[in-house]
């Protein structure tokens, strides 16, 4: 887990570590609020085209590989991101770099699967999840150093995307060496952890092939499918808008310097972890999954609108806003987890 718990805050950093460099290269490019939002959101574009066909892979062929694949891509297309000098070379920079991380993100949850438990998976995904906000706890403030440099001549904005972009690379090398696709292939676990954790996936195998098989069209019609499709839809619009455009936000309300800009923008994301790793432990713990899904999904929006009614006043904004992110990442877990429970249940009529 913490070798995936890396790999994914690295991801996560090179998705969003834009909403840091925008700061500075918005201006230097000329570049309106309009090109950097469609740039930084032409990501998930290609994201979205792959993201299925690679998770498949992940089932199918070998997790260790595929994910070595995206990591080196991703970070040479993260790195050039730091070299455009145009509006269209930021788009079609931003769109590979979505459809070379596409299935990574899917594919991790797919394999979790072939290591925990369901009643475990709650624990395993908030840990793994936090990824996400320890990325930017870390990632903002070294962001705002690497601006500061001007290397070659080259502005701080360039560096930030470029060095930041060389660990994946580096880590998809390691990943072909120190992944293991399934627990029969871990030399590291000892003769009872690997029959525990071998009996117990296969016993939930077997629980789940009792039950009607869904086909894929099946599947796509599924109230519980389609329902789930819109509340991540809707909770991943409103995640990315507030993360890319957070730092701006705070740089245009507060008139802080962009070192400080950085800084105050790890806030919320460090007040985000302990709420993600209690909601994953309450939600294994009792088996609830619907409401530790609902009552955080609830919280940020609520947060977000309450920001709109303190001015300018930017302590209390970053309180909402920590509110905000406590209700965006502390409900991820618990949703995965409530995904594969309901993932082949057939529908009744």
């Amino acid at each position: 887990m913490p070798f995936l718990f890396t790999l994914y805050a690295i991801a996560y950093l090179d998705r969003v570590n834009i909403s840091y460099a925008g700061l500075e290269m918005t201006r230097d490019l000329g570049f309106s609020d309009e090109v950097f939002g469609f740039g930084a959101g032409i990501f998930f574009v290609g994201y979205f085209l792959l993201e299925i066909p690679g998770t498949l892979v992940v089932e199918l062929w070998s997790a260790r590989k595929w994910f070595a694949r995206i990591l080196i891509s991703w970070g040479l297309f993260a790195s050039l991101t730091g070299l455009v000098s145009t509006a269209h070379q930021f788009y079609w920079v931003r769109f590979l770099l979505g459809a070379a991380e596409a299935g990574f993100f899917p594919g991790i949850i797919v394999y979790l699967t072939h290591w925990y438990r369901y009643e475990d998976r709650g624990k395993a995904l908030a840990l793994f999840l936090a990824a996400q906000p320890v990325a930017n706890v870390f990632g903002a403030p070294i962001s705002g150093l690497l601006m500061k440099i001007h290397w070659l001549g080259y502005a701080g904005w360039r560096w930030l995307l470029i060095v930041e972009g060389l660990p994946a690379v580096f880590f998809g090398i390691i990943t072909l060496y120190y992944l293991d696709d399934w627990p029969k292939d871990a030399r590291w676990l000892t003769d009872a952890e690997h029959e525990w954790i071998t009996v117990d996936l296969e016993r939930e195998k077997q629980n789940k092939r009792a039950l009607k098989p869904l086909s894929v069209g099946q599947a796509l019609r599924h109230r519980d499918v389609i329902l789930l499709t819109l509340v991540y839809f809707l909770r991943v619009t409103g995640s990315y808008g507030f993360t890319i455009w957070l730092p701006k936000i705070l740089q245009k309300l507060s008139g802080l310097t962009t070192f400080e800009v950085t800084l105050a923008t790890a806030i919320p994301y460090l007040m985000s972890l302990p709420a993600i790793w209690w909601v994953g432990w309450h939600s294994d713990k009792t088996g609830e999954r619907r409401w530790h899904v609902a009552l955080p999904t609830f919280a940020m929006p609520g947060a977000l609108a309450l920001s709109q009614n303190v001015g300018e006043n930017v302590p209390a904004t970053i309180v909402l806003f920590s509110i905000a992110m406590m209700g965006l990442f502390s409900g991820l877990a618990s949703f995965w987890a409530v995904r594969r429970q309901i993932k082949i249940r057939p529908q009744t009529r």
